[in-house]
């Protein structure tokens, strides 16, 4: 790591999770171990309650962070994943990123606040994501920095411990240690300083792919009025959130713990993805008072004791013959055990709507949503269709356009859409009820104008 030009900082963070799951240390957070949450406040319930006028201050004392170091490699991106076009607005292609930027100019306009924005990019999306920052017109920020760079580690190979060798692609040697690293790079940017010294109090951090996550003067409110240190958004878990981390509170400890899948055992899947038992999941929006968690982290000189993951993988991700490897990784939410009095509070669905897939990007296309003059992303009422695209044909955003060159099919009258084997989509094509699409064993096409049901590509006579 010295020699790639890795800080002691980010070696020494490394070395704790290294040393972590050197020494075997269980990776489980067991079932009987924790109890679920049940009586978590919604904001909807707690409105009436929140002071206006201290909610603007609060939000007058707000920044935004959004983690931007992901390549968008499972969707076949080889650029920065929040440059990948979600719809058009007014003619115009919006990717994420402006989407982003327009919410943040918006409220930064009708609120009349600062609101600095920063991304924390890698390495491989600074330079592109820096340049649409820079070339927007309307986005201007002098006294906060718009960027800080997140942490690189080494693969491990899983038979021999040691730093994994793939001279045909050496970049492909390293990995970001997870979503957790904000801390970590937070503290060695010196961001937190900046953002002291002028005058913000509070640190709202989501995922860029998250179009959910924007600014919001309510939640500034009711995180200024609870008290805590630590905040984290939860929603409703519904059937297609069961696999998603969750907060649950340690029965020893009485904190709260973010679990994450890949730390639940086996024989306590059942109950962890059990949605009447559990039924809340960790959106990934977190707010923090900047002044405790800079304290926090002096503490420790910015390494926080967060659990290891250890993420299985090829070292090279669309490869599978490729050698085995380990990725030992943190969760940004983990940090929640770490705080006294840190607090959840449940937001509907429309704070959460991330692509980590073609299949997500698929309703986002659709006309299930409306993007806003405000860059809202709006929808009637945040039931989303179940969506299952044939990964052999979909799964890399350049197959999936190729087979939707005209936009993607209607999901207004679709509970479903399933679509098996190879087909290509004319225009003007709706899906109603549970419309499927079976493979018929070499490529297909639905004309222009067709209606796809639970039959398939209706027949013309059907009325």
């Amino acid at each position: 790591m010295r020699e790639h030009g890795m800080s002691e900082i980010a070696i020494s963070q490394f070395e704790r999770l290294y040393r972590t799951w050197q020494a075997d240390q269980s990776e489980w957070i067991r079932e009987d171990d924790v109890e679920p949450l049940t009586d978590i406040p919604a904001v909807r319930d707690i409105y009436h309650t929140i002071d206006h006028d201290k909610a603007m201050d609060a939000f007058g004392k707000t920044a935004f962070l959004k983690l931007n170091g992901g390549l968008g490699t499972s969707m076949g991106l080889a650029g920065p994943k929040s440059l990948l076009p979600v719809r058009r607005h007014k003619a115009k292609r919006m990717r994420f990123l402006d989407i982003i930027l327009g919410q943040v100019i918006t409220a930064r306009v009708r609120e009349q606040v600062p609101l600095p924005l920063t991304l924390m990019n890698s390495f491989r999306t600074s330079k592109e994501s820096m340049s649409v920052l820079r070339h927007n017109r309307r986005f201007h920020q002098e006294d906060i920095p718009t960027e800080i760079i997140q942490h690189v580690e080494p693969k491990i190979d899983m038979e021999t411990g040691l730093p994994v060798s793939f001279p045909t692609d050496t970049e492909l040697e390293w990995c970001p240690p997870g979503h957790g690293d904000v801390f970590a790079t937070l503290w060695e940017s010196g961001l937190l300083d900046h953002l002291l010294e002028h005058g913000i109090e509070y640190l709202f951090i989501s995922n860029s792919d998250n179009l959910g996550a924007r600014p919001s003067t309510t939640l500034a409110g009711a995180f200024a009025q609870s008290g805590s240190s630590f905040m984290v958004e939860v929603a409703r878990r519904t059937p297609a959130d069961r696999k998603g981390g969750h907060i649950v509170r340690d029965r020893h400890t009485g904190h709260l713990t973010l679990r994450e899948m890949t730390q639940v055992h086996p024989d306590d899947k059942a109950s962890a993805t059990d949605i009447a038992k559990h039924p809340y999941f960790n959106t990934n929006n977190i707010w923090v008072r900047v002044r405790d968690l800079r304290d926090r982290l002096s503490e420790t000189n910015g390494v926080l004791d967060l659990p290891v993951i250890r993420n299985r993988k090829t070292v090279d991700p669309t490869d599978p013959s490729t050698e085995k490897v380990i990725q030992l990784e943190t969760a940004m939410g983990a940090a929640i055990s770490l705080f006294d009095g840190a607090s959840c509070i449940e937001v509907d669905r429309p704070r959460f709507l991330p692509v980590k897939t073609t299949n997500d990007l698929f309703i986002m296309r659709s006309d299930r949503f409306h993007l806003t003059d405000s860059y809202e992303m709006e929808d009637g009422n945040y039931i989303f269709p179940q969506v299952e695209l044939d990964p052999r044909y979909y799964k890399y955003i350049a197959d999936f356009d190729e087979r939707f060159p005209y936009g993607v099919p209607s999901l207004a009258a679709a509970n479903s859409f399933t679509v098996k084997g190879d087909w290509t989509f004319g225009q003007n094509v709706k899906c109603f009820a549970d419309a499927v699409l079976e493979d018929n064993g070499e490529p297909s096409y639905v004309p222009n104008g067709e209606f796809v049901g639970p039959a398939g590509v209706e027949p013309d006579d059907w009325l």
